[in-house]
């Protein structure tokens, strides 16, 4: 059988200006042949950008958030794996990345490895410890970690950190994704709690810090608000979750259809 690849999906809002550096530098990476882009509700060229780098384009007419962007592209990998099914290739790893990485976009490599060989399940990065005087490391960080470790009894470094690679079972087993900013908090726990390896990475990856400003503590606001909405779900009941449960796989299904729909609607406005 062939070697397991590697796909990136980027979700993106708003990036035309980094986004086409961020694309060239995730295709320089090992094991990666296919990059893919969710441009989720963009009122600038970010779709354009993109494709004109190389990425495949897939596009949500409104902002549905990040974790709607990420089965979107997942969902779109599956289309475009569907298209080469006489391949015989087994379905891609995914390697989710931030849109505003830019060229350090290269240096997430060390990601890679430890799912492609069998090591672990997902790998999550741990930027440098100098990110940490640059935004984040407060009150959300500290609400998301505890909550996976009383949910898993395992406490990540940096548990809002979205740069991960994972194999395609071990995501489809937390399907749905949480939503808004709690959809890495919620994916953690999801996946460990379905039996599957985590482990942390460091890698000398660099983006742009949230900063100090009003805007920059509204948005943490938003990010304290939605982890603890994807904590309080994880925490139920065991008869409340298993309704939940149900909840989820149906939702899960009808995700999968909509973002197949998506997917095609996409492909038609913006073809290869």
């Amino acid at each position: 059988m062939e070697e397991t690849g590697v796909a990136v999906v980027i979700a993106a809002k708003n990036e035309e200006s980094r986004i086409a550096a961020t694309v060239r530098a995730a295709r320089t990476l090992p094991g990666v042949d296919l990059v893919v882009v969710v441009d989720d509700g963009s009122t600038d060229r970010t779709a354009d950008v993109a494709l004109d780098a190389g990425a495949r384009v897939f596009r949500h007419g409104r902002n549905r958030g990040k974790g709607a962007a990420m089965e979107t592209g997942a969902e779109g990998v599956g289309l475009i794996e569907e298209n080469d099914r006489g391949s015989g290739r087994p379905p891609r790893h995914l390697l989710f990345l931030d849109a505003d990485l830019e060229a350090t976009a290269a240096d997430a490599a060390p990601l890679i490895a430890p799912v492609t060989d069998g090591k672990t399940d997902m790998t999550i990065a741990l930027f440098p410890a100098t990110r940490l005087r640059l935004g984040g490391h407060g009150f959300v960080v500290r609400l998301a970690r505890g909550g996976v470790r009383k949910a898993t009894g395992w406490e990540p470094e940096q548990p809002l950190n979205g740069q991960r690679c994972l194999t395609r079972d071990a995501f489809e087993a937390a399907r749905p994704l949480a939503t808004g900013f709690g959809v890495e908090t919620g994916l953690t726990i999801d996946v460990l709690r379905a039996g599957f390896r985590v482990l942390e990475v460091e890698v000398p990856l660099e983006h742009r810090a949230t900063g100090t400003d009003l805007r920059a503590q509204l948005h943490r606001a938003r990010q304290f608000r939605d982890v603890a909405r994807a904590l309080a779900v994880r925490e139920l009941r065991p008869t409340a979750r298993r309704r939940w449960e149900r909840t989820r796989e149906r939702a899960g299904t009808a995700g999968r259809q909509l973002a197949r729909k998506v997917g095609h609607m996409s492909w038609r406005n913006h073809p290869k």
